[in-house]
Parts: structure tokens; sequence; C-alpha cells
């Protein structure tokens, strides 16, 4: 379900909530640069089966405004639109909106934190920036390379595609040579956006081995 958040400079959100009240554990999913479109709710709604609280909120609400929510599908014309929204956002304001859709869940004791794309990105950067988290999964951040040496408080594990001309990698050597205790793993066949089920660029073999390292992941810090 849609529901309403206030970020702690009183701004508000919509955010994409689903999963049992009582879970005792909860996930924050960060979304690409589409907004919370289908392919991202489907996403919270994949760990809202799996028995997790989960929430997706809609970081673009403060450039969209009065306009809430925005879902964005793949187009050309969408994709510069999402760009633009995204710089448009410094990483301590989309933090404001992270840390709210976190305090949404009120009935978890432990929080975990993943992402895609963008959200991969802010995944990490929320991983060295706050202590909210118990755990982040990181689904191919680009520009995670650039805040390679920064210090992660929680632990991380990260996913790339071999094949991402977005993400060199290069950057994954980077990464892997400043975090020896961050669990990288490369999918060799895929891209960029590989676990999108919604576009060409899904590779089910390797989404499903990084869903399921995902779980484990969680299951481990839960």
């Amino acid at each position: 379900m849609d529901t309403i958040l206030t970020a702690s400079d009183g701004h508000t959100l919509t955010a994409y909530l689903n999963g049992p009240d009582n879970a005792r554990a909860g996930v924050v999913v960060l979304p690409e640069i589409f907004g919370i479109n289908p392919y991202i709710r489907s996403v919270v709604d994949r760990y809202a089966a799996q028995g997790y609280r989960a929430i997706c909120p809609s970081l673009f609400d403060r450039r969209t405004a009065p306009e809430t929510g925005l879902q964005l599908g793949y187009s050309p014309e969408d994709v510069q639109r999402g760009l633009g929204y995204k710089k448009a956002i410094a990483d301590d304001t989309a933090r404001l909106d992270i840390e709210a859709a976190a305090a949404a869940l009120q009935g978890q004791s432990v929080k975990l934190l993943t992402g895609y794309c963008w959200g991969g990105y802010l995944s990490w950067r929320m991983a060295c920036l706050s202590d909210t988290f118990a755990a982040a999964s990181c689904w191919h951040g680009g520009g995670i390379a650039g805040h390679a040496r920064d210090a992660a408080r929680i632990p991380v594990q990260m996913h790339f595609g071999g094949q991402d001309h977005s993400i060199p990698l290069s950057d994954v050597d980077q990464i892997r040579a400043a975090q020896p205790n961050v669990e990288v793993h490369v999918y060799a066949d895929a891209g960029h956006s590989f676990g999108r089920d919604a576009t060409p660029a899904y590779r089910p073999e390797a989404a499903g081995l990084a869903w399921e390292r995902t779980l484990e992941f969680f299951a481990r810090h839960a």
C-alpha cells in the first residue's frame, strides 16, 4: 500500500509499504532512477513474501512536488528525466527520506537496507553514514567507487554485472582493494540492472543467485 512519511526536516513523501506488521526485521528498498515504479514495487512485494516488512520511499518527491510517488518507464525520455532528478538530490538530502522510511518500520527491531542502481549507491552511502541499519546489500550501484575508501559501519554485500558498461570492472577492483571486508559478487554474463525482470537487461540465473545471496546475507544479520 502507499503511505505518507515525514522526514526530520518536515518534508512529506510517498512510500510503498508491504509485509506483516509483526515481522521481526524490516527492509528499506531504495529505487533506481525510475521512482517507485511497478518493478521496484515488485521487489518490495518479494521481501514481504519472505516475511519481511518492506518499504520503498519516493526519493524524487522533493523535486516533483506537488506530484508524488513518481513512476517512470524505461524510454530514453524517462531515463533523462530520472537522471535529472537524481542529479538534483544530494546524498545528505536523500538520507533524510531514507531514515524516514526506516522510522516507519516501527515494529521491526532489525532494519536492513538494499538498493538498485542509484539505490545501490545510496545503500553504500547509508552504510557509511547511518547507524540505523544492521546490514546492506547493494545491487549494481554506480558511483560507489567514488566513495570506495569510506568506512562502512555495518556488514555490506555488493552485486555487479561483469558486462555492465556503466560500472567498469576496474571500479569493482578498486572497491575490492579498498574494502576487503565487503562481500563483492560479480556475475560474468550480466549487465546493468540484471535483476530487473521488466526489461531485456534481466538475466535470470544471475538475478536468482544474487537474490539467494541477499536473503542469506540478511538472514545472517537479522
